[in-house]
């Protein structure tokens, strides 16, 4: 009788064919979620995470005691600016009369602050809390 030579296991070839399915499968995981990412409208984050900060770097001009109006001008510009594109960044939510009047009560707040600025720290302090809870009463109903 002759001998066979030792038999080796299938386990190297099971582990490498799972890598290589795992590695795949990892790769049109990720393919499949930035696809449904271009897909999606970024503008609408993009607007409210500028505002956002915007309006969180008046209140830090406040607290840090930078209340010029040179200070706070830029920023109310800008946050005034970018608040007539409100409506259009939320075009399912444009015909909605709750959101038209908090997106025109938070218009009419920096119009008003714009038309006379703040020019001490109380009144950039009482301008951004007015900002802040216009900005509030509209992610209270459509957040």
């Amino acid at each position: 009788m002759a001998s066979q030579p030792p038999r080796t296991g299938n386990a190297g070839r099971y582990l490498f064919l799972f890598l290589v399915g795992l590695v795949t499968g990892a790769v049109c995981a990720v393919m499949a979620l930035r696809a449904l990412q271009a897909r999606s409208d970024p503008f609408p984050d993009a607007l409210m995470q500028v505002m956002a900060r915007q309006s969180a770097e008046l209140g830090k001009s406040a607290k840090a005691n930078r209340c010029a109006v040179s200070d706070s001008l830029p920023r109310l510009q800008s946050l005034r600016a970018m608040s007539n594109d409100i409506e259009m960044a939320f075009p399912g939510l444009k015909d909605d009369s709750r959101f038209a009047a908090a997106a025109s009560g938070l218009r009419a707040t920096l119009d008003e602050t714009l038309s006379a600025p703040p020019a001490d720290c109380a009144q950039l302090a009482a301008a951004s809390e007015r900002i802040g809870e216009d900005c509030k009463a509209c992610h209270r109903d459509f957040r």
